[in-house]
């Protein structure tokens, strides 16, 4: 039997080819066809039940204040799901994005303050602060990259153990207090918004994924990602240097979660070295409520954006219908596990 590699249709790479066997559709029924077609995408069907489920129980969700609460919760999760989504993809997991994304915004913080301090400009001071967040963003991920591929290691340890190390840093750095002095070109990133209704931070995190699902969709780079978690093996004898590319997926990761350290900052107008604890869970949560498969070759990044739309209209909805926020956890939880048993229902019916 042929192997067959699944992608979105919709955003399949160039050149991506699904081998089937002659016949095969022809002889299937057309409503598992329709299945096999839209399956990928169903989580849509659900993202808009959900918001027909609160906007009925308080009418207040349809209002720009409910909106902009969902767009503002979502931007630290989106970014650093999307650099989940890469990861994921290859078959791996990043469970130290969340202690980047603190870590990178307190040292992005200091450097900052310092220069403040200084006396150096604004403009300047924000465009070093980005640069040093970005740039150690990426050098955690390139280090976790190398680390897995030149020593072999599971991906769940070495994560693991960056998780542990790195998100320690953040209680060092200014005696682990909270870092105010931070420029004013940077606070009016966090406070600035268009026309009233999309703030700056989430045009930069939707940006940011749409460049990134380009590159994952539309690109050899992103057609490898697919192969080597669809079967690395097979990708090597193939001719893709797996230990490089998975390198440069790490630190795709760890430079999203760079970015979302400054958007974090800019959206509380102070470095706290609280920023980003958990947000591995959130990330992953995203991505496999998305529809990606936590063993590899299988996801897409509109799926990662509605799961991270999901659970920031979960957290929204609640509070409007009076629920304890505690029970986001308890919903988003059964959510994944409903989408993972779904999808695995609907991989059975597609190989019918």
């Amino acid at each position: 039997m042929a192997t067959r590699v699944r992608l979105p249709a919709a955003f399949s790479a160039p050149g991506t080819a699904v081998a089937v066997q002659p016949g095969d559709q022809s002889e299937r029924p057309a409503w598992l066809n329709a299945v096999d077609r839209f399956g990928d995408f169903w989580i849509v069907a659900v993202l808009g039940l959900l918001v027909l489920i609160f906007g009925l129980l308080n009418t207040r969700l349809f209002t720009k204040g409910a909106w902009l609460s969902i767009s503002n919760y979502s931007v630290e999760y989106l970014l650093v799901a999307v650099g989940e989504t890469f990861v994921i993809l290859t078959g791996g997991i990043d469970l130290s994005v969340g202690a980047t994304l603190g870590f990178t915004g307190m040292v992005s913080g200091w450097v900052m303050q310092g220069m403040l301090n200084s006396n150096d400009s604004g403009l300047l001071t924000t465009v070093a602060g980005f640069a040093v967040a970005l740039g150690l963003g990426a050098v955690v991920g390139a280090a976790n990259g190398l680390v897995i591929t030149r020593l072999k290691l599971p991906p769940f340890i070495v994560t693991l153990g960056s998780l542990t190390a790195i998100g320690a840093a953040p209680s060092l750095i200014n005696g682990g207090t909270e870092i105010p002095t931070l420029p004013n070109q940077l606070a009016s990133i966090g406070n600035g918004a268009v026309a009233g209704w999309i703030y700056t931070t989430f045009i930069v995190a939707v940006v940011a994924s749409l460049i990134f699902g380009l590159l994952l969709h539309r690109t050899r780079f992103g057609l490898r990602t697919y192969a080597i978690g669809s079967n690395g093996l097979s990708a090597r004898r193939a001719g893709i240097k797996v230990d490089g590319h998975l390198v440069w997926v790490y630190t795709i990761s760890g430079f999203l979660a760079g970015i979302a350290g400054m958007m974090v900052m800019a959206n509380q107008g102070v470095a706290s070295p609280l920023s980003g604890q958990n947000d591995e869970l959130d990330a992953i949560a995203a991505v496999v409520i998305g529809g990606a498969s936590l063993f590899g070759g299988r996801g897409h990044m509109l799926g990662t954006f509605v799961g991270t739309m999901i659970i920031s209209l979960l957290v929204t909805g609640l509070v409007l219908v009076n629920v304890n926020g505690s029970w986001t956890e308890v919903v988003t939880g059964l959510i994944i596990i409903g989408a993972v048993a779904l999808d695995q229902v609907r991989l059975r019916l597609a190989e019918l």
